[in-house]
């Protein structure tokens, strides 16, 4: 009913949403889509690639075991995550989670449960909601999966990552997670909004492989190329 009264309109252009979209015809077309991801990391890729895998995968393998994300980390789709991260946009928000969701039911991949990436409570107040809860909700109701928000916490404050480089990422998320309840032989999907260099992804992953997690894969609304591509 609301949407036949107020009918979807693109949060790019403001034209006439199309398939019950925040999103017209004509931008969802143009999305940043990553046509040749990693397997791995789901970095994107050129589609003549020597490898499979990505430079930064070759190097050295991530803790989690695959990672799925329909769309790079470029415009638009960037300026979409920080309208919704950073402003409080939840309609963009409704969008990007509509995107995962479309893309994920598509594959074969059910994990146990999805665990959205937590934020400390002080950065949740400040905020007032998590981006990757809010992303979850489509997600879980197209995939009829469980959100699992009880097996993690963030234990600590930590500074905004996008602020930081690569290896003070790293450093920042040091111990800044714990793991709460059983995960022992379970298939865990990590969620978030966007993944740059993986650090966040990387430290959660750890402590689930820890706590005994058989699996962990990685979602993300889109990807940031590696620099080893």
């Amino acid at each position: 009913m609301l949407r036949f009264i107020y009918p979807p309109s693109c949060v790019l252009c403001g034209a006439k949403g199309s398939a019950d979209k925040d999103l017209c015809a004509d931008c969802f077309a143009e999305l940043p889509w990553s046509r040749h991801p990693c397997p791995r990391c789901a970095a994107p890729r050129p589609p003549d690639a020597d490898t499979p895998l990505c430079g930064e995968c070759i190097k050295r393998l991530p803790s989690w075991d695959a990672a799925k994300s329909p769309l790079a980390y470029a415009y638009p789709i960037d300026k979409l995550v920080q309208r919704f991260k950073f402003e409080g946009d939840l309609a963009v928000g409704r969008l990007l989670g509509s995107l995962l969701a479309d893309y994920l039911a598509a594959g074969t991949d059910r994990p146990d449960c999805i665990v959205p990436v937590p934020l400390h409570d002080s950065r949740l107040r400040e905020r007032g909601f998590n981006q990757a809860m809010e992303l979850a909700r489509p997600v879980t109701r197209r995939l009829k999966m469980k959100i699992r928000s009880d097996l993690c916490t963030r234990t600590r404050t930590t500074q905004v990552q996008s602020t930081l480089d690569a290896e003070e990422r790293r450093k920042n998320l040091k111990d800044a997670f714990t793991v709460k309840g059983s995960v022992q032989g379970l298939h865990i999907a990590l969620l978030d909004d966007v993944v740059t260099t993986g650090a966040t992804a990387e430290s959660l992953a750890r402590v689930f492989r820890e706590a005994g997690a058989a699996r962990v894969s990685l979602w993300s609304v889109c990807r940031a190329a590696s620099p080893l591509t």
